[in-house]
């Protein structure tokens, strides 16, 4: 009988306020598990060494089996990593940030485990992007999230114009992100791409205590930033969210 492959959530950020956002059980869960798959094995040793210090691990660290699965692994190399399971051992994938196969390249994983019979169970733990939409006071009953936006500048903007579009036409939020460095200048190409009636919902830093979430029309975005009194998110892991009115 194959193993069970877990959805293993982690933090946010860095934390180590594991009972803040990790429910105790996914926490002795975690640390009977020999084997993982992760993004990238030294974060995920340095998440098992957090584990460990309210749930021994079953196995010394240094014994337990970490294979990488992130944006360079070939989709040939997939079926290799199941091969744990097919053995009927367990295997716990771990995400970077939030939960696995959720903007994280596990989807891939998660769908070939399905494909053979592989039982797949989720685990409780920290989503930026619902967080984010609670908070945000835009639209929960429709949402899309939609990644990475584009780089160039005029792509990017006649994307912005797409989404606020159809934002507009299906009452639908619309959410995406960017890499943390580049977060000022996504802003300012909302602020600037679109109708000054349409909130902008900025999630930083969800769950840490360097936490701010702040939505505000694109008009009162444009005032704050002219005013140098735009949110503090250089660097810092941001979600965005529209809603056109």
């Amino acid at each position: 009988m194959p193993g069970t492959l877990y959805l293993i959530p982690n933090t946010l950020g860095e934390t180590t306020a594991l009972n803040h956002v990790i429910p105790d059980h996914v926490q002795a869960l975690t640390a009977q598990l020999s084997h993982f798959v992760a993004e990238n094995a030294k974060t995920a040793r340095a998440y098992l060494k957090l584990i460990h210090a309210v749930h021994p691990l079953a196995r010394p660290l240094q014994e337990i089996a970490i294979t990488e699965l992130n944006v360079n692994t070939r989709a040939e190399a997939l079926a290799g990593l199941l091969a744990p399971l097919r053995e009927g051992i367990d295997v716990g994938l771990l995400s970077e940030a939030g939960v696995p196969a959720v903007a994280d390249p596990g989807a891939d994983l998660v769908r070939l485990a399905h494909k053979e019979g592989i039982a797949v169970r989720p685990l409780v733990g920290p989503s930026s992007l619902l967080l984010a939409v609670m908070a945000s006071g835009l639209n929960g009953q429709s949402f899309a999230f939609n990644g990475y936006l584009p780089t160039d500048a005029a792509t990017r903007t006649k994307r912005l114009k797409e989404l606020e579009g159809r934002s507009r036409t299906d009452r639908q939020t619309q959410l995406f992100i960017e890499t943390p460095y580049r977060n000022g200048a996504l802003l300012e190409a909302l602020v600037a791409a679109c109708q000054p009636g349409t909130l902008i919902c900025v999630a930083t830093d969800i769950s840490l205590p360097s936490e701010t979430i702040r939505t505000q029309t694109a008009a009162q975005w444009k005032t704050a930033l002219a005013g140098e009194r735009g949110p503090d998110f250089h660097k810092k892991p941001t979600v965005f969210l529209l809603l056109a009115q």
